[in-house]
């Protein structure tokens, strides 16, 4: 079975539908997979993440930084944003359907050998070593301390792995890695300062990718993510977060051959 994947939807519905009624065009029995990010800051959060659950089987997502956000926002662990716009499935009546689902999902993926994320992977990680560190997160997600870790994990600490590490600070460091990592130092320690383009970067920080030290320089890490640095297509790296919600394109990719789908988007938001 073929599979697509889709790059950061943020809430973009109409574009979404528009964007996989072409899929089914092509390829009506095709499985999609999502980068990450399926909410937030675009207009129609609610009916974005309605439809992608009601996909069922045909569909799943790993987890991005804006959907923990709203997990967060939800139970009263972080304030809201002003760009945030989240609020109707704050108020809907399937609110806590909709957030167990999304709380069950992973946090990174295997699909026809490639690696799925939504920010990336840590350079000392292999890729089965990314698997099992997100299925760390990703059981605690889903226990009976899930609140816990919700409140425990955000902060830029610990920036570099260690195998040593435990806990929250641990869990940390993983979810970091997964989901909001763009640039690290050259000994690997992750920086979250920089959200720009790799042309803006200084000397000292590189895009996690191009750490000489990466360990899955073997695998195909697919991602979204990181808006500013588009369409990115390489032997062992796929980016698809075009900037649907900043007026760019969503786009999809086929995982057998690579080809591409693309819709483009009305700017739902200005750039910061």
């Amino acid at each position: 079975m073929n599979s697509f994947v889709i790059g950061d939807v943020q809430g973009c519905y109409d574009q979404l539908i528009e964007l996989i009624a072409n899929i089914r065009q092509i390829d009506s029995t095709a499985r999609l997979f999502f980068a990450g990010d399926l909410v937030n800051r675009g207009p129609r959060s609610l009916e974005t993440l309605r439809f992608v659950k009601g996909l069922g089987a045909q569909a799943e997502t790993v987890l991005g930084n804006h959907d923990l956000h709203l997990l967060a926002v939800a139970y009263g662990v972080r304030a809201a944003h002003t760009s945030d716009s989240l609020q109707a499935i704050l108020d809907a009546p399937d609110r806590e359907e909709l957030l167990t689902w999304l709380r069950h999902r992973p946090l990174a993926l295997e699909v026809h050998s490639h690696l799925l994320v939504h920010a990336g992977v840590y350079p000392d990680w292999s890729a089965a070593q990314t698997l099992a560190l997100a299925q760390e997160v990703e059981s605690e997600l889903q226990g009976e301390h899930w609140l816990e870790l919700l409140r425990n994990m955000y902060g830029n600490q610990p920036a570099a792995w260690r195998e040593d590490l435990s806990g929250y600070q641990r869990w940390r460091c993983i979810i970091n890695g997964l989901t909001r990592m763009r640039f690290c130092e050259r000994d690997g320690a992750m920086d979250f300062g920089l959200k720009e383009s790799v042309e803006q970067a200084p000397p000292h920080l590189l895009p996690w990718f191009e750490l000489p030290q990466r360990r899955t320089q073997t695998t195909t890490v697919v991602c979204g993510h990181w808006s500013t640095l588009g369409l990115v297509l390489r032997d062992n790296l796929i980016c698809l977060d075009t900037g649907c919600v900043w007026g760019g394109q969503l786009t999809a990719l086929r995982l057998q051959d690579r080809r591409l789908i693309q819709v483009a988007s009305p700017q739902h938001l200005k750039p910061f």
